[in-house]
């Protein structure tokens, strides 16, 4: 009987049965795509398996963040440039000149505390608004799109990119491509990555992006869809991967530094912040789907509109306290700003919140540099490291004991209206168009962008074992550009006939 145990033991630790299970044990019918309202819908909170995926990826390390592990911070203040009343009733943006103060951190997003700040990787770029409706955090990153376009696909595209189970070494080309060849969304993603906008100079000089888009809601219920977007008032400045071996050789730490002693000696940095808007009505002229993560909206279509300006003058005097434990969250909103339907967004909403609760308790909001500067009423209650005053007898809704409840319409959520007939359903969202703008964007590239392109791209891909997975992968950038797949052919030695069947 032992033996026959031991048998069966083996052969599943050895791939003899390939059925994906929850955890509880129950088959997975789909692990691609969550399950929304429709195709273009929001996720619903019934998707167990998602929830599941997601809750357990965000307790895969403690204490240190299981991405954007590696950052930095400051203090400041945002001016707003006008009043935006019309299209949000989002308070911080209803007066010409109304100052908010804030927190920001940038972060590199893969690897761990006390990684150099050179690894070709995304930045992080995390601001948190202290507004008079409590706070609201706009969390983003230096590129304008992502990888992927639904959150469950999060957990394995950062295990793709994070050490081998088997090695625990460094990121292994092998598995990242592996990945990203199944992936062809990610095509425009992995073309800016290996760009020269792959490793910012500084934080100082990088532009910051809000990725997804996201609802303005005015006091009339009226919806507009808008991306954000940081301009940096400093010149931006990237580094060449050979700038980049260069400086790592001598400091690892150097973008941490130089944004704490430009901001010491006074040379404040600052960015001046855009919003491009959306009609929901005007969707369909795109040949997109414009909530959807891997995708730009176009300046043609949707012009940018200064919204304000943040300056950064203050350094934090407790870096554990004061950055390691800022806490930021998608779902971090304020009357006048909701989440669009996309399926990284809803996902993000959640993980976010979640990763924040195991690592720094359930009452991470009441820490310091976490918590509003507006006066708290909730009847949450108790739990790890509580410190908000509770106060009397009553800690529920509704009782006779408690004055009415003020029904202010203008807090409400929004209402979505959906065709009818609409189904739940997990499907790919309608109009993915994987390729074109990360062809546009080859197309823009100078002859020296595109040549440290596909210096740096091949470099990556010739360290890629198994060649299917190259020929997979550049079947996805001669799909965006021929030019640019074509270079990449004779970059790694490839054959137009050995990727003709991905095309």
């Amino acid at each position: 009987m032992k033996k026959t145990f031991l048998a069966l033991t083996f052969l599943s630790t050895i791939g003899f049965s390939q059925q994906l299970t929850t955890n509880s044990g129950a088959p997975v019918g789909d692990n691609q795509n969550s399950k929304t309202i429709g195709n273009n819908g929001q996720v619903l909170l019934e998707d167990i398996h998602l929830i599941e995926k997601l809750a357990a990826f965000d307790r895969e390390r403690t204490p240190e963040r299981v991405v954007h592990a590696r950052g930095a911070g400051a203090f400041g203040e945002f001016v707003a440039s006008s009043d935006f009343s019309e299209v949000t009733n989002a308070d911080f943006l209803s007066a010409k000149g109304k100052v908010t103060p804030l927190l920001v951190r940038f972060s590199t997003v893969i690897h761990q505390q006390g990684s150099p700040e050179t690894y070709r990787d995304p930045r992080g770029f995390a601001v948190k608004f202290y507004t008079e409706q409590g706070n609201y955090d706009l969390v983003g990153i230096n590129l304008p799109v992502f990888f992927i376009r639904d959150a469950i696909k999060f957990p394995d595209m950062v295990h793709a990119f994070k050490p081998s189970p088997l090695t625990n070494g460094v990121s292994d080309a092998n598995r990242v491509f592996d990945f990203f060849s199944n992936l062809p969304e990610s095509t425009h993603m992995l073309t800016w990555l290996f760009s020269d906008y792959g490793i910012p100079a500084n934080y100082r000089q990088m532009e910051g992006n809000g990725v997804h888009a996201y609802k303005w809601i005015n006091n009339k219920g009226e919806v507009t869809y808008v991306k954000y977007k940081w301009m940096p008032q400093q010149q931006i400045k990237n580094l060449t991967q050979d700038e980049a071996n260069k400086i790592q050789a001598t400091q690892i730490e150097h973008a941490t530094l130089d944004l704490y002693n430009q901001i010491e000696k006074g040379n404040f940095p600052k960015w001046d912040l855009y919003v491009q808007m959306l009609k929901k009505e005007d969707f369909d002229l795109l040949d997109f789907n414009p909530v959807d993560a891997t995708k730009i909206w176009p300046e043609s279509v949707a012009k940018l509109i200064k919204v304000g300006t943040m300056t950064l003058n203050k350094n934090p005097e407790n870096y554990f306290q004061q950055i390691e434990q800022a806490a930021f969250s998608p779902a971090t909103l304020i009357p006048g700003i909701e989440p669009s339907e996309d399926k990284l967004l809803q996902g993000r909403l959640f993980s976010y919140s979640d990763s924040q609760r195991h690592r720094l308790t359930g009452n991470y909001q009441q820490i310091p540099v976490n918590a509003p500067r507006t006066k708290v009423k909730t009847y949450n209650q108790n739990g790890y490291m509580s410190l908000r005053e509770q106060e009397g007898d009553v800690n529920y809704q509704p009782s006779t004991n408690l004055p009415s409840v003020v029904d202010n319409n203008k807090f409400k959520y929004s209402k979505s209206v959906f065709p009818a007939g609409t189904v739940t359903t997990q499907h790919v969202i309608d109009k993915e168009n994987n390729f074109k703008q990360a062809g546009e964007l080859y197309e823009s590239f100078s002859k020296k962008d595109k040549d440290n392109l596909i210096k740096n791209l091949s470099g990556a891909l010739n360290s890629v074992k198994n060649k299917v997975i190259v020929h997979k992968m550049i079947a996805h950038f001669y799909l965006a550009n021929k030019e640019y797949g074509n270079r990449l052919l004779k970059a790694t030695n490839t054959s137009l006939s050995d990727i003709k069947q991905y095309l």
